[in-house]
Parts: C-alpha cells; structure tokens; sequence
C-alpha cells in the first residue's frame, strides 16, 4: 500500500504539472490522474518532477512549475543535492523547499531578479545553498532573496553567498533566520529586515560584506520586538563611506524594543552594534572585538537602552550613549568590560575625542564596569552644556591618560561621581573640561571646585 501511495503521488503531481502552461515537465495528464489534494502526501523529490541536478542548461522555468503546483497541493518538496541554474524564481504562496545543506545549491543565472518572494502565506526554505554567483540582479530586486509581506517565513540551515546587493532581505513579515551562513554580499548587508514584527534572527554567521552585516531597520519609528541572538558577525566593511551609516555588524535604525544578545561581532569598519533611534533596545552579553569606531553605541532621538555585561576588546570608544541635543536620553550601562581603547579612527573628526572607555550625556546611571588602556578617558561625561542627571558609581577605571572627564561648561546638567576607584592615570583621575579642553585641577582631590552640578565624592585615587 505504502508503495502505490508513492506512485500516486508521482503520477498525481506529474498530471498537475502537465497542466500549467508555462512549461511541460511531464505528458499531457489521463483523466485518471487528474491533480487530487488527497493523493498527495510526503516530501515529493525535484528530480522526479523533471528538475536536473548539475545540468548546464538554465532550468527555471521547471522549478517555478514544480513551485507553482505544490503550492496549490501545500506540497512540500525535497531538492536533491546538485547545482540548478536558476533566475526569475517567484515563490507562490506556500513553500516548503528542503535540500541537503551545503549540497543542494541554487545558482543565479543572472537574469532579472534570482529569488523573490511577495505576499506568502507560509514560505520555509531548509538546507538550500543560494549562490548570487555574483550576478547582476534587477534594480527592483534589492537583494538574492528578497521576501515581502509574508505571513510567516523560516529560513533554517541555509548558505547564501556572492550577492551583487543585500545577501537576504526580509520586509514587513513575521517569522525567523537561524542557523543560516550569510557571506559576501557585495553591494549591501548580509540580512536586511525591515518593517517587521515580533522577528527573530538567531545563531547566524554573517561575514565578509560590504556595508553592514545584520540590519533591522524601519522606515518610521514603530514597534518591532526583533530578537538577534547568538550570531556571529565578523569583516563588515563600509565600502559606502560616510560616519557610520554603513560598516556595523549589528544595526538597529528607528526600531524599538529590539533584543541584542550573547552575539559575537568582530572586525567591523564603525561600530560592532549601532542603535539609532531605537527606544528600549537591549543589549547584553555581546562580545565585541576590534571595532574601528564606537564599539556600541544607542544615538539620537531615542530613550531607552540597556546595555550590560558585554566585553568591548579594541576600539575608538567602547560604549557611546549620545545625542542628548537630538533627544538621545535614558540608559542603565553596568556590568561592562572594556579594554584597549585607542585613538585613531576610519575619519577625522577635530571636534571629538577617540579613545574613550564609556561616554554619556543625559539621564543615565553607569555603574559596576570595568575600564582598561583608555588612551584618552576612561569615561567622557556630557559634552558642553549637553550633560544631564549622570550617575557614575562603583566602576573600575585603570589605565586612562585621564580617569574621567566632565563637562563643566555653564548649563551643563548634574552628574553625581562618587565610590569609583581610578589608577594609572598620567593627566588626572577627574578633570573638569570645556568642550576639548581640560581646564580644572584633579577634581577627586578638590571635590567640585565649585562647580555646582557635580557631586564628587569618596573616590578612591592612585
């Protein structure tokens, strides 16, 4: 019985395709297999449906055949490990496409766009190689694979790789990325989610592209509640140029409640994770390595960051909470570790200082971090009149050219800098500052020097 069910399936689904005009794959169908939901069952195999694995010829008008008619049927189907020539693929409403990960490889063959996905009910691809083959793809395309308005998307155990543009692109659906290699996407990021909800993009590895490695972005600020977690991001350029718009590993632009955690990032041109405009972001237990600018940073018009017990090894600034003239406000940093914090960075900037530990401006309490080789500060508080209610308490600052350096210029805010221990300083462990420069003594050993807003007290010096 097993065995006729099997061959039902075969012949059912042959007779379905028969039946599309694009493309025949099989003799025209007998009224006795005419297309039936009932007869089908299990994963049908590509190759049995007229799909060639390693064939020279292009073959895509046989794959959205064999796409097209298991969507009708809500058929899975299982690609065998080879290489297809593909393009133009236009994923219909239900997919479910599994391969043989690292042996099931779609291969652009470079005409219009190569995979593209609108409005789908369900779309999972499982195991499947996509190689962009470095190909050009249509303008509207954006992207390898580019997914829009789905109701629910997986992408699990998949490779994809030499993309012309963004590496996968996901926009305005619900669903997940996981366990997935994203690597040389050439003209864009590695993953672009956009206008999502309730996404989640887990235990990745995205390397090797141009402009930015893991986006999650939105073209107004909104709700999002993405998670990234348990990635691993690595040589992320900046080939577009600019600040910092471009070269992060894990970005996060006008999306709020977004979760950033226990990912390893290294090796990017600007900052390892960036939020810009993203209320309540949460980021914790990342690892962040050899960052060419601020390691993390929460920035502009924003309130809210989280941002605890992540290891900073190498960068222009370790921890950047700024903006306070843009509205960038309210921030909890503790339980951070950082280390080699140096000076030079990917432009020159005569109006800032590189080579600070951790640098604040409004309404935000820093506590219980660990500062190491600071070339200029340990910490940076306010900058000019934009400092306001900064607490700094029971942190460990060795190593710095200077411990801390505070704003003191008039309309400055409070900031309240008390039960710290600073060591190895060259220039001061406290010390007032007007914009870039240094114009107080050592304010541990004065107190305030009369510089009301500040409240300096029971620092242990040396």
């Amino acid at each position: 019985m097993a065995q006729f069910a099997s061959e039902m399936t075969r012949r059912s689904l042959f007779g379905a395709m028969a039946a599309v005009p694009a493309v025949s794959l099989a003799a025209p169908a007998k009224a006795e297999e005419t297309f039936s939901l009932a007869d089908l069952r299990g994963s049908v195999s590509a190759t049995d449906l007229g799909l060639i694995p390693g064939a020279v010829d292009d073959q895509s008008r046989k794959l959205q055949a064999i796409l097209d008619v298991a969507s009708q049927a809500n058929q899975p189907i299982f690609l065998p490990p080879g290489i297809y020539n593909v393009s133009n693929i236009t994923f219909p409403k239900r997919v479910r496409l599994t391969g043989v990960p690292g042996a099931s490889r779609l291969v652009n063959s470079g005409n219009g766009h190569f995979l593209l996905s609108e409005g789908a009910e369900h779309l999972e691809l499982a195991g499947i190689t996509i190689d962009g083959a470095n190909r050009g793809i249509g303008e509207y395309a954006g992207a390898a694979l580019r997914i829009s308005n789905a109701q629910w998307v997986v992408i699990d155990n998949c490779q994809l790789f030499g993309s012309v543009d963004t590496g996968l692109q996901v926009e305005r659906s619900r669903g997940r990325i996981e366990r997935s290699t994203i690597s040389g996407a050439r003209g864009g990021s590695g993953i672009y989610a956009v206008e999502n909800r309730n996404f989640a993009i887990t235990a990745n590895e995205v390397s090797a592209c141009s402009n930015g490695g893991i986006l999650v972005h939105r073209w107004q600020d909104g709700e999002d509640g993405t998670i990234v977690a348990n990635n691993r991001v690595f040589d992320i350029g900046a080939t577009n140029g600019g600040t910092g718009q471009w070269g992060n590993g894990i970005n996060v632009f006008r999306a709020h409640n977004v979760m950033i955690a226990n990912n390893q990032v290294a090796d990017c041109a600007f900052s390892a994770i960036r939020s810009n405009s993203g209320n309540n972001v949460h980021i914790t237990g990342n690892t962040c390595l050899r960052s060419g600018e601020t390691a993390i940073y929460s920035e502009f018009q924003f309130e809210g960051a989280l941002i605890a017990n992540n290891i900073v090894d190498g960068a222009a600034i370790g921890i950047s909470i700024a903006n306070f003239m843009q509205g960038g406000r309210m921030a909890v940093v503790c339980g951070n570790m950082l280390r080699n914090l140096h000076a030079s960075a990917p432009y020159k900037n005569d109006d800032q200082f590189f080579g600070i530990g951790i640098s604040a401006e409004a309404d935000t309490t820093i506590t219980g971090n660990v500062i190491e080789q600071a070339e200029n500060f340990g910490m940076s508080l306010g900058w000019g009149p934009y400092l306001r209610d900064v607490s700094v308490s029971s942190n460990v600052i060795r190593e710095a050219t200077t411990g801390i350096a505070v704003t003191v210029v008039e309309g400055a805010g409070k900031a309240s800098i008390a039960n710290n221990i600073i060591s190895g300083f060259s220039k001061g462990a406290i010390i007032g500052h007007r914009w870039k420069e240094a114009i107080t003594g050592d304010l541990a050993l004065r107190g305030n020097d009369g510089h009301e807003h500040l409240s300096i007290e029971r620092n242990t010096v040396g």
